[in-house]
């Protein structure tokens, strides 16, 4: 069992911070990679990114949105609760060796496990930009924890509430513009990542991906996540999930999405429609 040391409402209503206690989880997690949960007996299995890694005091972050059942009953867990299983780590870290010049591109809940990687990417000489993009200032999260480990803090919203009143890419483009980048790392929905890539490829930036394919074991074995990347079908689970950006087949990845979640379909969708794309 894992004592929920910490949980707090990350953004109203339905987005949760949770830290929880998983010493041997978080003596070999690098930023990047994920876990897979169990909240008890015969709960399902849901993959999470990992949002804060303490190896020190044993304990990993995660965030969670209530959406479904299993997300549902998480929220309902309070400090002291416990989750039956953490598996993990689980994936490839990214590689945060000393890149020059790093754009981190968060959207949505993509914007948390990009701390960890920004961290690691800091501590290894990189000089960090951070670009968050929301419909709104109140769907931001983690804005303070990038600002404490970015060189500068770019934000977008579509209705202008905070920061530059547009998408993630109007900020992307600006600053790549203005002193280009060595690197750029996004994660977030599937149609912000594709666009972000996008957004990169005329200035032949490297463009990393953490793909978010639907996963059931973590461990290679279900084959549920496979996405194609440079024309070869790979596992998302222990192949990446990080992945060169311009040679992910994004139509394959988000109608399989489509396939599976109506939400998804839904999500996509509006964001197309939100941003005048076809």
């Amino acid at each position: 069992m894992h004592r929920i040391l910490e949980k707090k409402l990350l953004r109203p209503p339905d987005v949760f911070f949770f830290k929880v206690s998983a010493p041997l989880v978080a003596a070999k997690a690098k930023a990047g990679q994920f876990v897979i949960i169990r909240l008890h007996e015969k709960g399902e299995r849901i993959p999470l990114s990992l949002a804060g890694i303490d190896p020190s005091a044993g304990t990993i972050s995660l965030i969670v949105m209530a959406v479904g059942k299993t997300t549902g009953e998480m929220a309902a867990l309070e400090e002291g609760g416990a989750i039956k299983d953490v598996c993990g780590p689980l994936g490839n870290p990214t590689h945060t060796e000393n890149a020059g010049k790093v754009i981190l591109a968060g959207g949505g809940f993509g914007i948390a496990p990009l701390y960890p990687i920004g961290k690691a990417f800091r501590e290894a000489g990189s000089s960090v930009v951070s670009v968050m993009g929301a419909r709104s200032k109140s769907l931001l999260i983690y804005e303070n924890e990038m600002r404490g480990i970015s060189d500068k803090v770019l934000i977008t919203t579509d209705d202008g509430s905070a920061g530059m009143k547009g998408i993630i890419t109007d900020a992307l483009k600006a600053e790549l513009e203005a002193s280009g980048a060595d690197t750029v790392m996004a994660v977030g929905p599937a149609p912000m990542m594709k666009a972000v890539c996008d957004a990169t490829k005329p200035f032949g930036v490297r463009t990393i991906v953490s793909l978010n394919a639907i996963m059931i074991d973590g461990t290679g074995m279900c084959g549920g996540c496979r996405v194609h990347v440079g024309g070869q079908t790979k596992f998302a689970c222990i192949d990446g999930p990080d992945f060169d950006g311009h040679l992910v087949d994004w139509d394959c990845l988000i109608n399989r999405q489509r396939m599976y979640k109506t939400e998804e379909k839904e999500s996509f969708e509006a964001w197309k429609k939100r941003h005048n794309l076809p």
